[in-house]
């Protein structure tokens, strides 16, 4: 038998009651997860002087759409990159 602390919660506590909530939750997710790639897809639309003002390069791009999550850690870590120089 496992004991938990005070402040941990156990695995039936952490499961969902309702499925309509999960099932609500993931097509939230699917819409966001789709809404940034056609974002990012429609940066690479834009020609390099554009790119360039916004502080990043077609590359950044191209490893954002790549990441899962934290597609917008990669932009502005580059913009921030690109700032310096």
């Amino acid at each position: 038998m496992a004991l938990s602390l005070f402040g941990e919660r156990s695995v039936a506590a952490a499961t969902p009651r309702n499925p309509l909530a999960l099932l609500g939750r993931w097509i939230a997710a699917v819409r966001t997860s789709r809404a940034r790639r056609r974002a990012l897809t429609s940066l690479l639309e834009l020609d390099e002087a554009r790119l360039r003002d916004l502080g990043i390069s077609r590359s950044d791009i191209i490893e954002a759409l790549q990441q899962p999550r934290g597609s917008g850690l990669v932009l502005s870590s580059a913009r921030a990159r690109n700032s310096r120089l």
